[in-house]
């Protein structure tokens, strides 16, 4: 599945949103990072949308 998200670096801390999941937004100290928490979000989002 391809989720397209909006990324951009503030302060020095990487930030993303993905836009088709409302609410689910989430930061990481690293690029690498942020993709990480990123897919831990949209599971987790998708996981308690299904329920």
């Amino acid at each position: 599945m391809k989720i397209k998200a909006i990324i951009w670096q503030e302060d020095g801390v990487w930030c993303g949103s993905v836009p088709a999941l409302p609410r689910c937004h989430t930061w990481g100290d690293s690029y690498e990072h942020l993709l990480e928490m990123l897919q831990d979000a949209i599971q987790g989002w998708l996981e308690v949308a299904s329920e």
